[in-house]
Formats: structure tokens, sequence, C-alpha cells
């Protein structure tokens, strides 16, 4: 197929030929007609949107911004923008009115689409600090409009005027490759955040690009948890439509747990944080246990992890370790199965790096990890895992069409049809990011024989200490973050004699052991300056860094009484740590680390 065949709207009115009347959205929980869209309303509904936006103004590669959780409305918004020929502009739901005013002014869009009565409150403030905002769009029919150039969803597609717009079928005729398909913009550890400009072409490009890659059988469920508003899930969510898969949109992320045992999903999305959580989950239900059972669960742990090595060709197998396979599956693999719905064929895995023992695990359970590297700049994928190809620790091996290699210092280099064209107005910055057409991505990595990528660190992230050892501290804070009492986690390193951390207990996690101990308090702090729970905190670390260097083991530590958020400007909507922000914010605990 060419590469015009990838289009997404191409793709997607495939799917609407073969299977007309099955499901392709669903809203977990939510009231008709969002509960459930079949393939032949998606296509009806995105298209008198689309009409709709004509009809009021929506000019050729104008912008249409959406602040809103995850749910159906939003893919048609996107898919419904994209048969326009505007370009979507997407705000993370938990964005402050100061980042939504700058991402809508910088880009310029004309139409904002939220989903409730907050978010509502936020556009009506918005409206009048942007100038190029002329309309909004709310989701809720519950929620009192205060303009009549602000409409509910539905009662724009009550009109019925997409089917046959002839404006429309044309600007669907004349979809070029070249056209802007989004702005998305970079959350940025430092700095205001840029607009990534990715056009048709791009997600063309990894459209069939996955389509080599990763299988995906029509009919099968993706859970979509982690937010739209990133290139990783909505990239994610268009290659499951493509394949004529159904997306199930979960708006409320804390409920994942519940929801991937209702939905009972063949894929989702995750990042290393979710697998941590069920990791540590897991190994604090077996270390509790009798003896006996964690004998059982050790056995079951080394057959599993000697039968993934035999199946990815790396060592034997055998009619032994067969029969003690399915033993160990049917005691202990079947029921960590069932918790996550009993279906999973696979995770996609990427935004941060994977601690090594969290992967072995899930390796031995059977449940494959899809780990990969990208970057919003790359149309997300790089290089991804395929199910025969899985090494500890590795990105996987490059997409079919995309190039790497390794730049001064290791710098990883990127270049193919996935990178993006550049920074929306900013040319400067995309110069600077560009080698001789070789996107610069800024990570630290390594190749292997076989192709294989390994990420060892950000380059502007890694710490020197005053004894001249580098730390890389995503290594150590993805080690430490393993334990079920740790929420969050910060080192610092740089230009230090030794690493301490800033730490963010799980509070609930924490409180049930306190009740246990019976430690009496009155406050998260006084908790946490309980002499018990530091010295609880003290072993815990030192079980978590036995396999680190001694110059990259935590020597102290300060437990904080609230979490690093994004409205305190400490964390990235990705959960990223802003570094400086967080040693400005907590001067006085670091320094008193280091005996100042």
């Amino acid at each position: 197929m060419s590469l015009e065949q990838y289009q997404i709207v191409s793709l997607l009115e495939q799917q609407v030929q073969q299977q007309p009347d099955n499901i392709a959205l669903e809203g977990f929980e939510m009231a008709s007609p969002w509960d459930k869209v079949s393939w032949t309303q998606f296509k009806n509904y995105s298209d008198q949107l689309a009409a709709a936006f004509i009809d009021h103004g929506l000019a050729v590669q104008d912008r249409v911004a959406i602040l809103s959780n995850n749910c159906p409305q939003w893919s048609i918004v996107d898919i419904a923008t994209n048969k326009a020929r505007g370009a979507l502009v997407p705000i993370y739901p938990t964005s402050t009115l100061e980042q939504a005013v700058y991402i809508i002014r910088d880009s310029g869009a004309k139409v904002l689409c939220v989903t409730n009565q907050a978010q509502y409150h936020m556009a009506c403030k918005l409206q009048p600090l942007c100038p190029s905002l002329q309309q909004v769009i709310v989701f809720d029919n519950d929620v009192q409009l205060k303009s009549n150039l602000h409409y509910h969803l539905d009662t724009l597609l009550s009109e019925e005027a997409g089917i046959e717009h002839p404006q429309l079928q044309q600007r669907i005729a004349e979809s070029s490759l070249d056209d802007l398909m989004t702005l998305i913009y970079t959350s940025g550890t430092t700095g205001d955040p840029k607009g990534v400009m990715l056009d048709q072409r791009n997600f063309a490009s990894a459209m069939r690009q996955h389509h080599q890659r990763v299988p995906f059988e029509q009919g099968d469920v993706s859970l979509v948890f982690l937010p739209l508003s990133h290139v990783y899930e909505r990239g994610w969510s268009y290659y499951v439509m493509s394949r004529g898969g159904r997306n199930v949109y979960l708006a409320d992320t804390p409920r994942v747990k519940e929801a991937i045992a209702a939905v009972k999903p063949h894929t989702v999305c995750v990042v290393p944080r979710f697998l941590e959580k069920v990791y540590s989950a897991v190994m604090e239900k077996v270390n509790k246990g009798p003896a006996s059972r964690r004998k059982l669960f050790a056995w079951a742990m080394s057959v599993g992890q000697r039968q993934f090595e035999a199946e990815q060709g790396r060592a034997k197998g055998g009619l032994l370790l067969k029969w003690q396979w399915l033993l160990a599956n049917k005691l202990v693999y079947g029921k960590l199965h069932a918790a996550l719905g009993g279906r999973i064929k696979y995770m996609p895995c990427g935004g941060a790096a994977l601690d090594a023992d969290v992967g072995a695990f899930f390796a031995a359970i059977n449940i494959p990890l899809l780990v990969g590297y990208g970057m919003t700049e790359t149309t997300a994928t790089v290089a991804c895992c395929s199910l025969d190809n899985r090494v500890k620790g590795a990105n996987g091996q490059p997409l079919d069409e995309v190039e790497i290699r390794l730049g001064t210092d290791n710098e990883i280099l990127v270049r193919g049809e996935t990178v993006m064209r550049g920074y929306f107005n900013r040319p400067m910055e995309t110069a600077e990011v560009f080698e001789d057409g070789w996107l610069k991505t800024g990570d630290v990595g390594q190749i292997d024989d076989k192709g294989n990528l390994f990420i060892t660190d950000r380059l502007k992230e890694l710490m020197k200490t005053s004894n001249g050892k580098y730390i890389a501290p995503q290594r150590v804070e993805g080690k430490v973050g393993c334990c079920p009492f740790i929420e969050q986690v910060a080192i610092v390193a740089d230009a230090r004699n030794y690493v301490t951390a800033l730490i963010v207990p799980a509070f609930e996690a924490l409180e049930s052991w306190a009740k246990q101990k019976g430690l009496s308090y009155d406050s998260p702090l006084e908790l946490i300056r309980n002499s018990q729970v530091v010295a609880h905190f003290e072993e815990r670390l030192k079980q978590l860094q036995h396999e680190l260097a001694g110059f990259e083991q935590i020597k102290k530590f300060t437990l904080l009484p609230e979490a690093f958020s994004m409205e305190a400007g400490l964390i990235t909507p990705t959960l990223k740590l802003r570094r400086k922000m967080i040693y400005l914010k907590y001067a006085r605990e670091i320094n008193a680390m280091y005996g100042g």
C-alpha cells in the first residue's frame, strides 16, 4: 500500500466498510450514546462535526484545541478535525489556566473543546485572554452555556450536516501528506513548551511501520487510560483503530485497576510506574505470606524466566521445562493474569526507563512487554521490542523505516519519515535540534550487535558527583520506585560528594503499616518524622539498592509530606520530574542532608 493509503481517515474508512455495526469506541461507565459507538456512528459523528467546523468558519489548517479527559468524544473531535483538514492541539486536562492560555495563544487555536463544568469554567476565563479563540464546544449536555458561540457537541452532531456536505468531501479528497495534523506541546522539564509539528506523513509512516512490527487482531480491545493529550496513547489509539480494534476510554485514571478487571483488555499502553506498582504489590503480598508460598513463587519465577529465554531462542527448552511451566501457570501465573483481566496478549511500554527486575517479572509470568523508545518529535515510536525479540534492558530494534545512530557522547540521533517537521514558529530551536538532517534526541544510548537500542540516560540529566562519578538518576530512582511505600523519588547528586534523595511516601501503604505497628500521629508530617518510620525507610533502601554500585546508592534521604505536583510546577503532565524546580523548592532540606 502507498503511504497515502495509511492516512488515518483512509484506514478508518476501511473498517467502516468491513464491520459497520461492530463497536469501535466505548466509554467506560459512560451514558448513552457514548457508552458504545459503532464504526458507522464513528464515521457519521466525525463527518457531522467536521461539516459543523467548516460551516462555522474553520479554514484549512486552522487549529482546534481540546482540553478533555479521555472519552470517545476526544477521538470524534480528533478525526473530525482531520477530515476538515484542521490541526488538533491537545491540552492536558490537568493544565493550569496559564498553561492553557500559552498553548492557545501560541497555536492560534480558533475552537476549544472541553468535557465538563470545571473545564467549561476555565474555557470561559480563557476566551477573553486568547484573541484567536472564537468558539467553545462542550461534551457534557448538563453544562449551562453562556454564549451563542458556545455549543454542546451533541447538538452539533444532531444537525446532520456532514454526510453529503460538498466542502467536506472536497477537503477529504484534497487531503495531503504534507498537511499539518497536530501541534503537540512538549511539557519540557525546563522553559516554555514548544509546539511539535506532526503532519499526515509522520502518522501515515508510523501506521505503516507498526503494521509491520506489532500484531493486532480485528475486534481486540485496548484500554485507553494514559492521556490522549500525549503522543504515546494517541498514536497507539490510532493504531488500534486502524486495525479494527475497540478502544475503551477511561476518564478517571486512578480507576485503572478496576477498569482492567471489568474491561478485560487484550492490550493496554503502560508506563513503567504502572508496572512498578503492580510488581511491588505482588512482591509485598508474597513476602508477607508463609514460607511455602514464597518458595512456590520463587520456583515459578525461575521456571518462567527459563521458559522465556527458551522461547526467545537464547536457551534450551524441553518437555520437562514445558511441564513445569504448565504447572507454574496453573498455580501462580494464571492468578496474576486474572488480576489484569485475563486476556492480555502484550502491553506496549514506554515513557521512561523500565527497571530490569520489573521487566524480568513480567517476562516470567508470560505477560509480554513491548518496551519501546520514542519522543513527541518522532511521532512516538523510534524503536520497540517485538514478541520474538525481547532483550533484558533493551528498547528493541528501530522500526523498519527509521534510522538511528550514536553521535557525540553517545547521543541517539534519529532520521526518518516519522521525525517532526520542526517546532511551531520556532526556527532557531528547530535548527538547534537537527544535525545534518538527524534529530538530536538528547538521550544517551548504546546499540548491540543485533541492532537493539539501550537507553542509558538523558544527556542533560547525567549527574556528576564531586568525586568525578557519573550517576544516571533514572536508574537509581527506578530501583527505589519499586518499593510499595514510595510514591515518588528525586535524587540529588550533581557536584555533591554522595547521593541523597527526596522521597514522597505512598501514604496509604505507610498509614496501613503504621496502624499495624500501633503508631499514633496527628498529621502526615508527624508520621514521617516518627523514628520508626524513618528506620523503616532506611531498611527498605538497603534492600532496594543492593544491585547499585556504592557510589550510586542513596546515603541520606528526606521524607516529604506532600507529593510533587503539576500545580506546584514540580512535574510535567507525563510525570517527569522538573528537577530544577524541585531542588529550588526543597533547597533547605537538600542542604541539611549535606550538613548545610
